[in-house]
């Protein structure tokens, strides 16, 4: 087992962009990083003085546009020492000493998101756009079929060729030839980041860990004929999207370990067994996101460390020194010459920021006092993101201040469910919500402890149901000031993007087709359903393919200029994007011919679907009401020996269902929505109302059997 402790916060810098600290090649018994900060690139260099180690800036540039991305680079064969920044649609080049020797305007219209250094080539990628320069001069473009997270370039010395891989969000990573797509691979979830096996590409040059947003690591081998997948971790712990990735050989044993960095702030050490299988060696959990991950030799020669960048700029590193500590008389902790050095150096930095905030709070009392005093309000950064779960089927939604939060507002006009979440200190407190008057479904107020400055926070929505999640961030800042972050909720909200679905499934179909064009019909299916591009396809047609997460079930959308067709195993979706699109066709004004064809054999198909998530929630349901009586038993008669083993496992697994039933807020009642819905749509298509039946459904529903269930749905 890797033993590992936090050795230093080396230095806190500011905001930081994902990908933007690297560490630089070491010489001698110096080592010098690099990290970067919202506006301003930061250039450290780390000295042995005195048994304590001292931060001293080697160079500062000026301020401009937020940095991207940050990259090193040089002639192929010699150390990577140059350093290549962008920001906007520029990119800069610097030396170790903090020269300038390049700066390239990329001409993009949009600001550069993700870059790759290689010799004299160079590659940015906008959100839809690659580009290829040799000798900053023109050499290859690509336009993406979704939006770009990352890219990656074989190692040209050793492959003999350019091969470009891009990291897209449509959970592809598309591997081109020249400004061609040469072919696609399929991963397990949209994949933000991509790095070089052991920095290098491993053993040919080929091989390519990507991290996914969801959580997913894997390896895979981009060689000529196509891809081959090494191994995929999944990710059953449910932990953070990884946003960063690295390998070093923090072990020591002559193999590099996998550095991985995740946006729930936590950082892993994965080793390779004797099979190249990944095991999991160290974990540590920071407060924040993890930007930015390196492996190498800073803090102390001969002791290698884990280097991390969180999103507010903390400069911290994990080391494999061990850290000793001897009780001594009285339970005193004596600590070695060094440690003193490194705690008597804090102390000092310490007071002089006590000293320095002093002197600004007095500068500001002076100026707010002013006769020309001007009321300024403070601005901060907020890293927030909106992303479905396919595990659980809810969205996750987590917020990241640059300072800490005093409070959050959240507020939604569509019928949403707020779940439980463990990582989360904050107190929330509901208000009534009058839907008819004023449009509110949800009022919650999350007051925070202090130094909080990362909230996660998990809602559940009604497919059908859409419109608008606002969260209000406040933070603990003088004067008083708040951010407004919204988050549309689509009709279609539960469905994710898949690579293929099952077409011998029975299908529910609807036609449409009216005089619209290619950009309106997908603006349409852009509103219905999460997880597509806003930028219209290329090409003249397009299909994407999605599954439900809630219940399993799938849909097609295939649209060009004119007509729409659309195909399920659930009839409820089916009527849905008939109602929604139909709406927006009129709000156009654009007159829109629809025909449908309904298989009688989906709707059994779909009950079939639920029935195992109902049966479960319904016995769940039962075993927590008995749970106070079996107690009450237990305790009048001392033990409970007297009970059935069926009722001593509900009281010996008590705890554990209770929080389990308590994670699920609403889900018998989502279930009985959800085939209510079923059974309404499926004569809605026939012309018949029957509203009115809906008591007798929920009398079977409350002594549930799949085949009464069935048998009603087919008789009414």
């Amino acid at each position: 087992n890797l033993l590992m402790v936090m050795s230093s916060l080396f230095s806190q810098v500011g905001v930081t962009s994902q990908k933007t600290m690297k560490l630089l090649p070491t010489v001698g018994r110096k080592a010098t990083q690099k990290y970067q900060q919202n506006e301003t690139i930061f250039f450290s260099h780390w000295e042995n003085k005195c048994m304590t180690f001292f931060c001293q800036p080697v160079f500062k540039s000026l301020p401009g546009q937020k940095i991207s991305r940050l990259e090193l680079g040089g002639a192929l064969g010699t150390p990577q020492e140059k350093i290549f920044v962008s920001s906007g649609s520029e990119v800069r080049g610097y030396t170790k000493k903090g020269k300038q020797f390049l700066t390239f305007e990329a001409n993009l219209t949009e600001s550069i998101n993700a870059m790759h250094v290689s010799g004299a080539d160079l590659f940015v990628c906008a959100s839809y756009i690659y580009n290829h320069y040799c000798d900053c001069k023109d050499q290859d473009y690509f336009l993406s079929g979704d939006k770009i997270n990352d890219v990656l370039c074989l190692p040209v010395e050793t492959v003999g060729r350019i091969v470009p891989i891009l990291a897209c969000q449509d959970r592809v990573l598309r591997v081109l030839q020249g400004s061609d797509l040469q072919y696609d691979v399929e991963v397990p979830g949209p994949p933000t980041v991509l790095e070089l096996l052991n920095r290098d590409g491993g053993k040919g040059g080929e091989e390519v860990l990507y991290g996914t947003a969801d959580g997913k690591l894997g390896l895979v081998q981009i060689t000529k004929s196509g891809p081959i997948t090494s191994w995929e971790l999944d990710n059953e712990k449910k932990k953070g999207g990884v946003l960063c990735i690295d390998t070093f050989d923090i072990v020591g044993d002559g193999v590099k370990d996998i550095l991985v960095g995740r946006d729930d702030g936590t950082v892993e050490v994965y080793g390779l067994d004797s099979s190249n299988e990944p095991t999991l060696r160290f974990e540590n959990v920071l407060s924040e996101s993890v930007t930015s991950i390196q492996g190498g030799c800073v803090g102390k020669e001969m002791y290698d460390e884990v280097l991390a960048t969180t999103y507010t700029g903390w400069v911290s590193g994990l080391t494999t020194e061990p850290q000793q500590m001897v009780a001594g008389p009285g339970d005193e902790i004596k600590m070695s010459r060094e440690t003193q050095g490194k705690v008597a150096a804090l102390r000092a930095e310490l007071e002089q920021l006590q000293v320095k905030v002093l002197q600004g709070r007095e500068k500001y009392q002076q100026s707010s006092q002013s006769s020309t005093a001007v009321s300024s309000v403070p601005v901060f950064s907020i890293n927030d993101k909106f992303t479905l779960c396919q595990d659980d089927a809810s969205y996750s939604l987590t917020l990241e201040v640059q300072t800490a939060i005093d409070n959050l507002l959240l507020q939604s006009d569509v019928p949403i469910d707020l779940l439980d979440v463990e990582k989360n200190s904050a107190v929330v407190s509901f208000s009534e919500c009058d839907s008819e008057s004023n449009g509110n479904f949800l009022l919650a107020t999350y007051r925070c402890q202090a130094n909080t400055t990362r909230l996660e926070l998990k809602v559940r929505s009604i497919e059908g149901q859409y419109g608008t999640l606002q969260a209000y961030v406040t933070p603990r800042l003088q004067p008083k000031t708040c951010q407004v972050r919204q988050y549309q909720i689509k009709p279609l909200s539960l469905h994710q993007r898949t690579h293929a679905i099952d077409q011998e499934r029975p299908m529910n179909t609807l036609r449409l087709t009216g005089q619209f064009s290619f950009a309106e019909i997908h603006s349409w299916v852009v509103f219905c359903l999460p997880e597509v591009p806003e930028k219209t396809p290329a090409g003249d047609s397009i299909t994407f393919y999605f599954q439900n997460t809630f219940l399993g079930t799938q849909l097609e959308a295939t649209y060009c200029k004119g007509e729409a067709n659309f195909k399920s195993d659930n009839i409820s979706t089916i009527s849905i994007l008939k109602d929604v699109l139909s709406k927006e066709a009129t709000k156009r004004k654009i007159n829109l011919n629809t025909s449908y064809e309904v298989n009688e054999d989906s709707v059994s198909h779909t009950l079939r679907m639920i029935h195992p998530k109902l049966e479960y929630q319904l016995i769940l349901a039962k075993k927590v009401q008995l749970i106070d009586a079996l107690k009450e038993l237990q305790v009048h008669e001392g033990n409970a020996d007297f009970l059935i083993p069926e009722y001593r496992s509900i009281l010996d697994e008590s705890a554990q269902l209770l929080e389990e039933y308590k994670k699920q807020p609403a889900h018998l009642e989502r279930l009985y929505g959800m085939i209510t819905d079923l059974f309404i749509d499926k004569f809605k298509f026939k012309g018949q109302n029957v509203k009115t039946k809906v008591s007798q459904l929920l009398a079977i529903l409350n002594n549930y059997e799949l085949d009464s269930l069935m048998e009603f749905f087919s008789e009414a």
